[in-house]
């Protein structure tokens, strides 16, 4: 409905013109939005406020322009159109589009809004990524969670997409820990991925104090990338006890990523786009390294090879980018990368261009978007691997799961549970307490962990909005004699789509009509925390309504099957909302 008005406005404006009720301009980056308070209507617009700006007239007057030409097209879409100081517009509208909307539901189920295969539309998502060697930190659950919400998005809206995981498996860091195993390893086979991230905090500690060891490291991965074999062999070992890690913790986050694949596998292919920046203007050598030197010194140079002859993060990903855009032949490609890459990315981003390479393979052009997530922090800063201050993200993920269990063993609802149920319920609620305390804040905001705020069942928290879903399903469960044809045949009537509705049931109706809209603006703007915010007030006028109005024992049969109706649409936005999420759904709680 927001691109509806927005054309709506748009045609109008263009009809003043003509008719020379104003004077010719263009005008198109104005705002329809919801208003914070639904007195002042369903949808407003900011448009007479930027025009009266632009021709020197009384934003006022022009709002009353625009409102008397739209009402005089008779859209059937508007119950009013009003206008208030100083030149807003509020538009309200007719009750049997929500009802509309509700039926559409009720008929979709799960379904409701999920769009079939867009052609020719592909994504593919970079994300999770975490560090080989090192214990999967909280850190990288950022990325993981956030990157697989936006995947869920776009699939969910009809693109084909592909989720990729760029394990950091290669680079100077594995010279590093090659040397301290060999140094200080105990020649033991069943090295731990704790023991191998306790060699790596000693080599950085250690090599400040001796420089000689940053040289030693640097040696050892020259030799890894000749193809040395004990280096080889000890990388292998090293990769191996990692995925096992990583693998556990995907599965516990219930995360599977279509594609894992670490930088070493473009190891061979940096070759190739190596002769080819050899054959442009942008390769200078500097200082016995070569760099990728912009033009007019946009972004400071990029190195491609370090002075040893070893390759670079830089060059590994532009050889990845290159084969992505030659295997997936995308239309857009996303990095779910942290804060501090953001120079990195905005350097690569330039680069392809620069090469034009999407033209190039795709013959096409190719949207490039970094989305960076901010840092967990703790009171003493921001985490830090090298320096020792790091969360290790199975032990979180084992305590948000124990603290649910102890939050259940509170609840009525236990004495009806098996063992088995109630630790699924628990891992079900844990889980999705970390991930929707995540996913509520904007990507690019820094987090403060706080066990208070994530497993609060009255607050802004997963566990909320999961207790409302299972509320919704308990009144259903009561409600199951009432036949769901009942409910089809009363809401196929115009006479009481219209009729006199209460302010908590008008509420619900126009909160629910705005899913699609929210779902679409999350995807476009990289924003699972629209999701958040919206099914938050959602779940918080479902359960006023719950609260204040009777629903099963409704004095009149088709008041008590309209509210069914409602409960039934609520439980379904709930349960889709938070499954784009990654958060699952209990039925009892």
């Amino acid at each position: 409905m927001k691109e509806k008005i927005k054309e709506t406005i748009l045609k109008t404006i263009k009809n003043l013109q003509e008719e020379k009720s104003l004077p010719f301009f263009e005008i198109d980056n104005f705002q329809v939005d919801y208003p914070e308070n639904e007195i002042y209507g369903d949808y407003f617009t900011n448009v007479a406020l930027l025009i009266g700006k632009k021709i020197s007239k009384n934003p006022l007057e022009v709002a009353n322009l625009i409102k008397a030409k739209i009402e005089s097209q008779n859209l059937n879409i508007f119950e009013k159109i009003e206008v208030k100081e100083p030149g807003f517009i509020n538009f309200f509208l007719k009750k049997e589009i929500f009802i509309k909307e509700l039926k559409k539901i009720l008929k979709e189920k799960q379904n409701y809004q999920k769009n079939k295969k867009l052609k020719k539309k592909k994504l593919v998502i970079d994300y999770s990524s975490p560090n080989v060697a090192k214990v999967f930190g909280i850190g990288h659950l950022r990325s993981t969670i956030i990157g697989q919400a936006i995947y869920n998005l776009y699939k969910f809206l009809g693109w084909d997409c592909v989720g990729i995981n760029h394990l950091g498996d290669w680079g100077t860091q594995f010279g590093n820990l090659i040397f301290a195993l060999k140094k200080w390893g105990n020649k033991k086979e069943n090295y731990t991925i704790e023991d191998l991230e306790k060699l790596y905090i000693r080599f950085h500690q250690e090599s400040q104090k001796n420089e000689k060891l940053i040289e030693e490291g640097r040696n050892w991965f020259k030799k890894l990338e000749s193809g040395d074999k004990e280096a080889l062999k000890i990388w292998k070992k090293i990769l191996k006890i990692s995925l096992k890690e990583f693998n556990s913790i995907y599965k516990l986050l219930n995360v599977k990523i279509d594609c894992q694949i670490g930088e070493s596998f473009y190891k061979d292919k940096v070759k190739e786009v190596l002769r080819e920046l050899q054959k442009t203007q942008f390769l200078l050598e500097s200082q016995g390294a070569l760099i990728f030197q912009y033009p007019e010194n946009e972004l400071p140079p990029a190195m491609i090879l370090k002075s040893d002859g070893t390759t670079t993060y830089f060059l590994r990903d532009l050889a990845a980018i290159k084969y992505r855009l030659e295997k997936r032949k995308p239309d857009l490609i996303v990095y779910e990368v942290g804060s501090d890459q953001i120079l990195h990315f905005k350097q690569l981003f330039k680069a392809v261009k620069l090469l034009n390479w999407d033209q190039k393979i795709c013959k096409k052009e190719v949207h490039f978007y970094h989305l960076f997530h901010g840092l967990y922090i703790t009171k003493e800063g921001k985490l830090s691997t090298r320096k020792g201050r790091t969360f290790h993200l199975i032990d979180i993920l084992e305590e948000a799961i124990e603290r649910a269990e102890k939050i259940l063993e509170k609840s009525e609802v236990k004495k009806n549970l098996s063992k088995k149920e109630k630790e699924k319920i628990a891992k079900i609620v844990g889980i999705g307490a970390i991930k929707y305390n995540d996913l509520k804040q904007h990507p690019s905001k820094e987090i403060l962990f706080d066990w208070e705020k994530i497993l609060n069942l009255k607050g802004d928290s997963g566990p909320y909005l999961q207790y409302t879903y299972v509320r919704c399903r308990g009144v259903l469960r009561k409600g199951k004699k009432i036949q769901e044809k009942k409910i089809k045949n009363l809401l196929s009537s115009l006479a009481f789509g219209i009729h006199n509705l209460t302010k908590e049931e008008n509420n619900i109706l126009k909160e629910i009509y705005k899913f699609p809209e929210i779902i679409q603006e999350a995807a476009e703007k990289f924003s699972p925390n629209l999701i958040c915010n919206y099914i938050f007030n959602l779940a918080q006028k479902y359960n006023y309504f719950y609260d204040t109005q009777p629903i099963l024992k409704a004095q009149k049969e088709e008041l008590k099957i309209f509210r069914l109706a409602l409960t039934i649409a609520i439980a379904q936005v709930l349960k889709t909302s938070l499954n784009l999420l990654g958060i699952s759904v209990p039925e009892k709680m």
